[in-house]
């Protein structure tokens, strides 16, 4: 119903952001890509989801279109809300989401407050076949975010590391090295 909306950033609440069109104050809960697209913007525009229920009636803000397919990819999960999906949108870029869902990296979204492993390999699992990266980004993918370097990192998740920090550690490390020696490189580099 309500698709896109163009107007002036009235101010920021905990719920969200307020957009200003033509008179009427929108409150859009929206992803930080907006919300800093926003600051000290004179005029925004903002992709939106119009969430319908019986009790409310609830906008939902992102930067652009891939974000707000991703959502309501996201919506069709079961066990999926607008609130835990907004989050998981939030979390990274849609090309990053979609790549970590096409990989099959449920760990990624475990990594999100609010998602557990069953709820994160539900993501993975119903979006995997809606979610394909194209050939040449599926092969240019497969070194650095192959196999070996899910079980890299999964292995430095499991010695304490965040997902964020154990990629950040792996970063640097040879991608043709086995998955053990790159724990080993990154856990020197520590």
């Amino acid at each position: 119903m309500i698709s896109r909306l163009r107007g002036t950033p009235a101010g920021r609440s905990v719920e969200g952001l307020v957009v200003d069109v033509g008179g009427v104050g929108y409150l859009v809960s929206a992803t930080p890509a907006v919300l800093r697209r926003a600051e000290g913007a004179a005029e925004v525009t903002v992709e939106t989801y119009l969430h319908v229920r019986e009790d409310t009636l609830q906008l939902y803000g992102f930067a652009d279109a891939s974000e707000r397919a991703l959502f309501v990819r996201l919506l069709g999960v079961s066990g999926i809300g607008p609130k835990v999906a907004l989050a998981v949108v939030s979390s990274a870029s849609a090309e990053e989401l979609q790549r970590a869902i096409a990989l099959k990296d449920s760990a990624r979204f475990q990594a999100i407050p609010g998602i557990g492993k069953k709820t994160a390999e539900r993501i993975v699992l119903e979006l995997r076949e809606k979610v394909a990266l194209p050939a040449e980004e599926a092969d240019a993918a497969v070194p650095g975010d192959g196999p070996g370097h899910l079980v890299a990192r999964d292995a430095l998740v499991e010695l304490g590391y965040s997902v964020a920090e154990a990629e950040q550690r792996l970063a640097g490390v040879d991608p043709e090295l086995p998955p053990a020696e790159r724990v080993r490189q990154a856990l020197r580099a520590a």
